[in-house]
């Protein structure tokens, strides 16, 4: 079944030159990326974008360094892609993501690991509506 996803390049992968590289996973997987942008993202949305995580003590840390830089963002589509673009991520947290994928590959600091991905159709809806409108 096709799915669709959120993903986003976050300002340190933008500065450390992985767009290409990212993108060329992306699609090498069989995947297809159906819109692209880059943009820094405004505090309204960004603050939006990480709702869930409002009341937590890392909020005002995590809106303050995604709208510190570029991002690019896209639409997803493909067979399993929610599950198939988690699986290329790795976990969140660098330390833990084994080698070949892309946070075991590019970064180091939990805050700052190169990639945002949804996690589950809900939230992949809501970020694409979000940033591109549906």
């Amino acid at each position: 079944m096709s799915e669709r996803s959120f993903v986003m390049i976050k300002p340190d992968g933008v500065a450390a030159g992985l767009t290409g590289e990212i993108i060329s996973r992306i699609e090498r997987r069989g995947l297809q990326i159906t819109a692209l942008t880059k943009t820094v993202m405004v505090q309204v949305a960004a603050e939006e974008h990480y709702a869930e995580h409002r009341e937590r003590p890392f909020f005002g840390e995590l809106v303050e360094f995604i709208v510190s830089g570029p991002v690019v963002m896209m639409r997803v589509e493909g067979q399993g892609a929610i599950g198939a673009l988690r699986t290329m991520m790795g976990p969140t947290d660098p330390q833990v993501a084994p080698p070949g994928t892309i946070r075991g590959d590019f970064a180091l600091d939990v805050g700052q690991n190169v990639i945002h991905g949804s996690d589950g159709p809900e939230s992949a809806e809501r970020e694409l509506a979000l940033h591109f409108g549906g």
